[in-house]
């Protein structure tokens, strides 16, 4: 039977055993062990195994079917590992395959930590998928933390910075326990918020405040009404007061009931709806100021832009007024296009008096 190897030094810069191959190719120091370490290194106070080299890696582990390398330890970091070099980076994981380039996992605590003094705790570089993925069954899968920074940023040259993706609940989601913005857009040319909706474009609980102008692409300030019977109402239509609240079609002239026209005829939709609230019965907004396209009746009277017109006795058609004693507090606005003859859709300018 071979006996082992034993080699003991008191002296510091001499090595209780030294192996050295000069050829190319070879070892200087060769374990092998069925079963149990192959090589084995033991230190109190110092450090176990160290592996040195000039050009080349100072250590290398390889394995056919477990880690390649594999580290633990009781108190202290598994691994530690420190590059003097300012242009390399301190550990290198790569994976040619399709696995993981670095994976960590943790019992009860983080599974990776990246920290720098100036640069980047940790980076994550991908040319075909996620830089950095992070993933977590009952907490966010990614968490960013800074003292004085942005807690999380995402930078893009030419697509979305950020971009919050749920199933099931909110997409993006911004909360300030202080006195700071819950959410902040801003752009240095184009729009700051833009919200897109298949229901609403936007919600807000509470007061909004604005400081600079609220503009509106569409045309009239509308209020919500309830009409008169379970039908809706054609657009463009003139609408009365009725006696219990609910609006009706106009059926007289010069009527004083007059409240306005049912909004969005035409190319014209209402850019303000007021009182717009969820109710059992027939609701539809009437325009109340501003200009809304209007079921005309001129079989009465050719009408010319600026006419004055008031209700007429066919069904929800204005008609222009030729009477002002009649006319006084059943006006409904102002023709904003000609109507020679019959019938017709004109847009038109309300103004009740």
């Amino acid at each position: 039977m071979d006996k082992p190897i034993l080699g003991t030094s008191s002296d510091t810069k001499i090595a209780g055993v030294k192996g050295e191959f000069t050829g190319g190719g070879g070892f200087g120091v060769w374990g092998f062990c069925d079963n149990g370490h192959a090589v084995h290194g033991d230190s109190k106070t110092s450090r176990g195994v160290v592996g040195m080299s000039q050009d080349f890696h100072g250590v290398f582990g390889k394995s056919l079917n477990n880690a390649g390398v594999a580290a633990e330890s009781t108190k202290a970091e598994a691994i530690n590992a420190i590059s003097h070099n300012p242009g390399h980076a301190t550990i290198v994981a790569i994976n040619d395959g399709n696995g993981v380039g670095v994976q960590g996992r943790s019992g009860g605590n983080v599974g990776v930590v990246g920290e720098s003094d100036t640069g980047r705790g940790v980076m994550g570089i991908s040319n075909g998928n996620f830089g950095v993925s992070g993933e977590s069954q009952l907490f966010p899968g990614v968490r960013g933390h800074s003292v004085n920074g942005r807690g999380t940023e995402g930078f893009s040259d030419n697509l979305e910075g950020v971009v919050g993706i749920s199933k099931q609940s909110t997409g993006v989601l911004g909360i300030s326990e202080a006195g700071g913005d819950g959410v902040l857009g801003q752009s240095a040319s184009g729009i700051g918020v833009h919200g897109k909706g298949g229901h609403l474009a936007g919600f807000f609980e509470g007061d909004v405040e604005v400081t600079g102008d609220i503009r509106l692409a569409n045309a009239d300030c509308a209020e919500d009404f309830d009409v008169s019977g379970l039908d809706k109402v054609e657009p463009g239509t003139v609408m009365v007061l009725g006696n219990e609240g609910a609006l009706s079609e106009s059926q007289e002239a010069y009527d004083k009931r007059v409240a306005g026209v049912i909004s969005g005829a035409g190319n014209y939709k209402p850019g303000i709806v007021l009182d717009k609230k969820q109710s059992s019965g027939n609701r539809q907004p009437v325009a109340l100021m501003g200009k809304v396209f209007c079921k005309v009746d001129a079989t009465f009277g050719a009408i010319a832009v600026g006419d004055l017109l008031t209700t007429s006795t066919t069904p929800g058609h204005a008609m222009k007024t030729s009477d002002p004693f009649k006319a006084f507090g059943a006006v409904i606005g102002k023709a904003l296009h000609p109507l020679m003859g019959g019938k017709g859709l004109i847009p038109i300018l309300i103004a009740l008096q």
